[in-house]
């Protein structure tokens, strides 16, 4: 079957198409004559720009130029605005990482803390991602301790932490262990009225904006009384949550003028290597902190850098402030201010300041950020052997490029029970293991791992096509929303030899998709020997960074499986188990599922243990310890 891409290459005529660009916004793409994309720009003339890199002599640089030299074709996309053309550019370059785009190496997710408003009863909990809802969303937290302050403000105010509808659900159900313990006040039987619950959650919305001292007073008053009663249990109960709450607050020693939300962005460069340094203020008070490294920095200036980490870093975070204080000017700065203001739904200020507290912030960051570049070189460079270099010794060996993107799958059917596939995903060499994803065989019974891997695969890649055909006909969507599986993989690894191999590359045939399938061959000892590749096995030293990361990837695929494997059985167990059991129905089963992650755990379990679970009385208690007993 001939490449229909490489022909595509070969009738190219560069000097034609250029005379047929247009002269409105848009993005282009630069491939190489493989049909690799080399760069991804944004124009705000395509005729203008694109032209531009086409002419001789004029003082771009020796990277551009090498650039220019590898170009085999262009494409354009042709948008309504510069700003529809900054967004598509940001998402494009996001997607395909091109080699000559200086690119944001890190993808970091932080979490935030989230006040669920839009319930009758609110509820304070840890996410990661922000929602255009109700919500009322503090963060992002780079420094830890997330938990600690949910589970600390829990204790203060007594709210919820259950999953329940209220009031919908109220007396359905007993109340759980916190009430028990005193840390709920429990909505979910009526004890306290919604205005009264209201109250606390606006107590709690204060704690978060950093009204500690309120919280602090109180308590020790609580102390002081509960010392004088001679009740010491309880003063200490206090004491230990006056000493929570000052450990919170010491996480916010240092503070601006203003109590408004601004990130505070500066660079240090050292000839090829650049770390940018952010400092979060969320309520004029420093929350935290993080660095992050740009790869491909060759001959830019700062403001270059600066432009492409704003851009890329605010493209895939959740929050926007309502000021960024940057270290110095960027380019197309009111056009980045705009798209900022229509992302956040907000005013967004870009500022470079001279003087004053904002400048002195910016010094500071610039100086850590310089600090973390001296520090960490060497452990950077021994980060990237195990994961970018070690990519490089896999593209070398078979001969493909880029390898952004590599997903490896595994059957799993131990004991003859139920059957399940696992899929990790690789990139850059690191796992991202937002993109895993289980299966549980829907086609197949008994152990047949082929047959297995053929469901798994069709389901993976169908689905892909699905979100794909979906994004295409929103005619509103320009390519922010990318659905899990969406994005495909540069390299397909196969847990096996030329069996799995064959399966893989009959699925893509049906489906019509051209990916790369590579096998990873084991010795009769279970350990990786060799790469299976082009029907043939291709030999790779046990010693090389490649062959280590080949290893952690499929180990990885295997332990996910197992994983998932492990948790249904035992779960399915202890629901065989649970109907035998005399007064124990559907509700007190899952319950006791939910509690007891294992049925050896619950079978280890005394009656006093097993009545913490909420919905079981000491008597039910009682007959599932005798039956584990007899049994």
């Amino acid at each position: 079957m001939p490449d229909i891409k490489q022909k595509y290459v070969e009738e190219f005529d560069v000097k034609e198409e250029l005379h047929k660009l247009p002269n409105k916004p848009g993005v282009y793409i630069m491939h190489d004559v493989e049909d690799t994309i080399l760069y991804v720009g944004k124009a705000k003339n395509l005729h203008n720009r694109v032209r531009s890199y086409f002419k001789e002599n004029i003082g771009r640089g020796p990277q551009i130029d090498k650039m220019v030299s590898l170009i085999a074709r262009f494409e354009y996309i042709v948008t309504d605005s510069e700003l529809e053309a900054l967004v598509l550019e940001n998402n494009l370059i996001k997607e395909y990482s091109p080699k000559y785009n200086t690119l944001l190496k890190d993808d970091k997710t932080y979490p935030y803390i989230k006040v669920t408003l839009g319930e009758d009863y609110p509820r304070v909990m840890i996410v990661r991602q922000m929602k255009k809802d109700k919500a009322k969303y503090f963060g992002p937290f780079t420094n830890g301790g997330v938990k600690e302050s949910i589970d600390l403000i829990n204790k203060l105010y007594q709210l919820r932490t259950c999953n329940r509808k209220l009031p919908k659900d109220c007396g359905k159900e007993r109340p759980c262990l916190n009430f028990h313990i005193g840390q709920c006040c429990a909505p979910c039987q009526g004890s306290i009225t919604k205005e009264e619950y209201s109250r606390r959650i606006d107590k709690a919305i204060d704690f978060l904006n950093g009204k500690q001292q309120p919280v602090l007073k109180e308590l020790k008053e609580k102390m002081q009384q509960a010392s004088e009663k001679m009740d010491f249990e309880e003063a200490i109960r206090y004491r230990d949550l006056i000493d929570s709450v000052k450990k919170v607050s010491e996480t916010q020693k240092m503070s601006d003028n203003v109590g408004e939300d601004k990130d505070i962005i500066a660079l240090a460069i050292d000839g090829n290597e650049t770390v940018v340094q952010v400092f979060f203020l969320r309520n004029g008070k420093l929350i935290g902190r993080e660095h992050f490294y740009m790869a491909q920095v060759e001959e830019l200036t700062a403001d270059n850098i600066l432009t492409n980490f704003v851009k890329q870093f605010y493209s895939g975070t959740p929050f926007i402030p309502r000021e960024i204080i940057l270290q110095e000017p960027i380019e197309d700065m009111e056009l980045v201010e705009r798209w900022l203001t229509n992302r956040k739904g907000t005013r967004v200020y870009l500022k470079v300041p001279q003087k004053g507290s904002k400048e002195r912030l910016v010094d500071l960051a610039a100086r850590n950020a310089q600090l973390i570049l001296s520090q960490d070189r060497e452990r950077i460079k021994r980060e990237e052997g195990r994961t970018i270099g070690a990519v490089k010794e896999i593209e070398d060996l078979l001969g493909i490029r880029p390898l952004t993107r590599m997903e490896a799958f595994d059957i799993s059917n131990t004991s003859g029970f139920v059957n399940v596939g696992s899929m990790v995903v690789y990139e850059k060499g690191k796992p991202k293991r937002s993109d895993y994803r289980k299966f549980r065989m829907k086609t197949v019974t008994g152990p047949d791992d082929y047959a297995c891997m053929y469901e798994v695969l069709t389901r993976r890649f169908q689905h892909g096509i699905d979100e794909r055909e979906e994004m295409m006909l929103d005619e509103n969507n320009i390519g922010e929303n990318f659905g899990s599986f969406t994005k495909f993989p540069d390299l397909l690894l196969m847990d096996g030899g030329r069996g799995q191999v064959n399966i893989a590359l009959q699925v893509l045939d049906e489906l019509g998709i051209n990916i790369p399938v590579c096998g990873m061959v084991k010795d009769d000892n279970h350990h990786t020997r060799g790469l299976y590749f082009n029907n043939m096995e291709l030999p790779i030293d046990t010693r090389s960074e490649g062959f280590k990361l080949i290893t952690r990837i499929q180990d990885e695929a295997h332990r996910f499986a197992i994983t998932y494997h492990r948790s249904l059985r035992s779960k399915a167990q202890v629901h065989s188990v649970l109907d035998e059991i005399p007064g124990v129905g559907p509700s007190r089963r899952k319950a006791l599922m939910k509690y007891f992650k294992s049925i050896e755990e619950l079978r280890a379990a005394d009656a006093a243990k097993i009545s913490e679970v909420p919905g079981i009385s000491a008597n039910v208690a009682q007959e599932i310890y005798q039956f584990f007993q007899t049994k």
